[in-house]
């Protein structure tokens, strides 16, 4: 059996579209099907990426093809132990474009290796959100703040670091509060996404917020709202907001192009955060309602900032 042949098996089971091609792609394909993938699969992101400046865009189309294509791995294949086989072999497959690139034939790997070459991430940063996917196959429910703020770590803010690095900026004191953004977003996702985690058999309300505040189990599965479960979320969402805000002060310390897509970011946050808060925090009536009005605005408030970043250049 040829190379490319066993390539191409080496992630039977994932869905399809991500199997391996036989045959090597060239960069630019490669970097043609992770900016495919990511327009296709996330419909703001070629508006986010039109923020970024122009040598970076590529780089970010291939660390969120990477991040998608795992994701999917372990949230798209029913069987956990099939899941996390998936996303070990994709792990082999990301040492493998460290240490030798010019095998890699996924075109994720080709488009990333030159991520690599030119911008020269750590390999941890990818390997930890590799560590999330898996710990999802094995837990399911989170007892404390701390655990969530664990999962967040390698979850969401090896993400914010891979792009500040990619745009240039290795200082810890910007990865710290890259981090509070990262997880406040991760969070706010948590707390919008109650009854779609409830109907996955997972529950990342933590239970120590739950019996401080009263609420059962069985409320989420059965959407009985009260005010004990009120207070809970608003309590979470007040607490996810500080840390939005906090880590907000990032902006004030990268060039003007990337702050306008963390602001962007950050105002997502926040935008989820205040639909939660319009519908009195109940969250187990559906996801809140981000208008898209809401959404239009932000974006034309990031268009001006992107404008005036330009001018001020």
């Amino acid at each position: 059996m040829s190379e490319g042949i066993v390539a191409a098996h080496a992630l039977l089971g994932a869905p399809p579209e991500y199997l391996t091609p036989l045959e090597r792609p060239t960069l630019a394909e490669a970097q043609a099907w992770c900016r495919n993938l990511a327009t296709s699969h996330y419909e703001n992101f070629h508006v986010a990426t039109f923020f970024l400046p122009r040598k970076a865009r590529p780089h970010f189309e291939s660390i969120y093809a990477y991040c998608r294509v795992a994701e999917d791995l372990g949230d798209e294949v029913a069987d956990s132990m099939v899941a996390i086989r998936l996303l070990d072999t994709w792990g082999a497959m990301l040492d493998e474009c460290y240490d030798t690139p010019d095998r890699s034939m996924h075109p994720v790997f080709v488009a990333l290796h030159e991520t690599i070459r030119e911008c020269n991430p750590p390999r941890e940063l990818f390997a930890d959100l590799l560590r999330a996917f898996r710990m999802d196959q094995v837990k399911t429910e989170y007892e404390t703040w701390e655990e969530l703020l664990e999962y967040s770590h390698y979850s969401a803010n090896p993400v914010g670091r891979l792009v500040l690095g990619v745009c240039g900026y290795r200082e810890e004191s910007l990865g710290l509060l890259s981090d509070k953004v990262c997880t406040a977003l991760q969070l706010a996702n948590f707390w919008q996404d109650v009854v779609e985690d409830a109907e996955r058999g997972r529950r990342y309300l933590p239970g120590e917020a739950m019996l401080r505040f009263g609420v059962e189990e069985g409320q989420i599965e059965g959407r009985v709202f009260t005010p004990e479960f009120r207070a809970m979320i608003q309590s979470l969402v007040a607490r996810t907001r500080e840390m939005l805000l906090e880590g907000g002060e990032i902006s004030k310390y990268v060039d003007k192009e990337l702050a306008v897509v963390l602001d962007l970011s950050r105002k997502g946050g926040e935008a989820i955060l205040d639909g939660i808060t319009a519908q009195d925090f109940d969250v187990l009536r559906g996801w809140p309602v981000v208008t898209k009005t809401r959404k239009l605005g932000l974006l034309m408030e990031a268009l001006v900032s992107k404008l005036r970043a330009g001018i001020a250049a």
